[in-house]
């Protein structure tokens, strides 16, 4: 028998920012949601958000401080449904450009690089999501083509082999990866409205499909 626990989404609550958004979204949609202060309040969640707001290397090294870092690090091993957002997205590479000799989780071969010279920074806008072909990506599935996300940021991970959508800020910079169960957005979905609601939908549809249970 499936437990109500086992249906939660735990949003991992490290310390950086206002960290409450995204899991308000997520109560918002119906999900079965929580901030988790600690590694042991995460055991049995299907899926696993990690946002971020602020400088890459203290939110690295605030993560790795709580512990928190292990509870990714075991979602991203297990198959676990995982999302990264904004920062939460940079952590999973293997660096940045912002804080130099401060290490990423490196689930994803890359560094985060500053934006594109001539640019304003941060980018603090709507900008439109391009996908990228063959690269259908599944946390848009459902909503308008070109939908447009908001976005607060000052680096950007490269564009590789794990991205999925793109955005034009002085050049083609990530604005989403998916690599089978991990997922990230540059953007922030919590604040893009009804279609940025739609992103997190389909991510609790996903990690409830992979963990064979009701979404919500």
């Amino acid at each position: 028998m499936i437990e109500e626990s086992d249906r939660d989404i735990v949003v991992l609550d490290y310390g950086i920012g206002n960290l409450a958004s995204a899991h308000r979204a997520l109560v918002h949609l119906g999900a079965n949601a929580r901030l988790v202060r600690r590694p042991e309040d995460a055991q049995g969640a299907i899926g696993v958000v990690l946002p971020g707001v602020g400088a890459f290397g203290r939110s690295a090294e605030a993560l790795a401080s709580s512990g928190l870092i292990e509870v990714a690090r075991a979602a991203v091993g297990s198959g676990v449904a995982f999302l990264g957002i904004c920062v939460g997205l940079q952590l999973l590479f293997e660096g940045s450009e912002e804080s130099p000799g401060i290490d990423g989780m490196g689930v994803l071969a890359g560094v985060v690089r500053r934006l594109p010279p001539g640019t304003k920074s941060p980018q603090i806008q709507w900008n439109v999501l391009r996908p990228v072909r063959g690269r259908p990506a599944r946390m848009v599935s459902g909503l308008p083509e070109d939908p447009w996300m908001y976005f607060v940021h000052s680096y950007a991970p490269e564009v590789g082999p794990a991205t999925v959508a793109t955005c034009d800020y002085g050049g083609e910079i990530t604005a989403a990866i998916e690599q089978g169960h991990v997922w990230g957005t540059q953007f922030h979905p919590e604040k893009s409205g009804t279609l940025g609601l739609g992103v997190l939908a389909n991510f609790v549809e996903f990690a409830a499909a992979r963990a064979g249970v009701a979404a919500l």
